[in-house]
């Protein structure tokens, strides 16, 4: 156990396990409607994500818990978000984004569905696939566009509410939630053919070692 604490407590480790704790704070602000605040903590999140992995390399500090720690961490925040604005959404004054706020079920879906298969993965000893270009790209536009809702959408954006002439008309909100989650879509098919050989591979071993 020591050897274990020794080996992963690591810069890069323990700003990451920070970022998922940040969602307890994150979300205990923004359902208490003290939305700049939460969206300072978003912020913060989004440039600890770019941190962590910066100083991994830089450091020489890569690990193998970090290798995992760090798409967890992301899958955790993303669907804490989606579940977030979703009931955002679905109770907004709105008609307009009331209708539809199911798409953020399309992100929470995706993200429990890569969190279940991970899990799922490693508890067959197989190796989770990691991001691709496609997962790299949605991911970034997903942080982007929430902290865009965050802080200048209609009802919600602590921006706006601050200086209402800065909130994005309706349409513009529809047209980056539904970008995004065309762009989640198209991340997880790029999932979908790793995620099968690998699967392949895996029990193809297994039948190996029992002959």
């Amino acid at each position: 156990m020591r050897g274990f604490f020794k080996k992963n407590l690591t810069i890069p480790n323990i700003i990451c396990v920070a970022r998922i704790l940040l969602l307890i704070p994150f979300v205990l602000l923004y359902i208490n409607k003290h939305y700049a605040a939460a969206l300072s903590l978003l912020v913060l999140s989004g440039l600890s994500d770019t941190l962590d992995g910066t100083l991994a390399r830089k450091l020489n500090q890569v690990t193998e818990l970090g290798k995992m720690l760090d798409p967890v961490a992301d899958k955790v925040t993303q669907i804490t978000l989606a579940v977030v604005l979703l009931i955002q959404f679905m109770n907004t004054e709105t008609p307009l984004l009331r209708t539809y706020s199911w798409v953020f079920v399309v992100f929470l879906g995706k993200e429990l569905f890569m969190l279940a298969g991970g899990g799922a993965m490693l508890l067959l000893k197989m190796r989770p696939q990691p991001a691709e270009i496609f997962g790299k790209v949605a991911t970034v536009t997903f942080y982007v566009v929430m902290s865009l809702l965050l802080g200048f959408a209609p009802e919600i954006g602590a921006i706006a509410l601050k200086v209402p002439a800065l909130t994005l008309p309706e349409p513009a909100v529809l047209i980056l939630v539904g970008l995004s989650a065309v762009l989640t879509v198209i991340a997880f098919l790029s999932y979908v053919p790793g995620i099968v050989k690998e699967v392949k591979r895996g029990f193809a071993q297994r039948k190996a070692s029992d002959i």
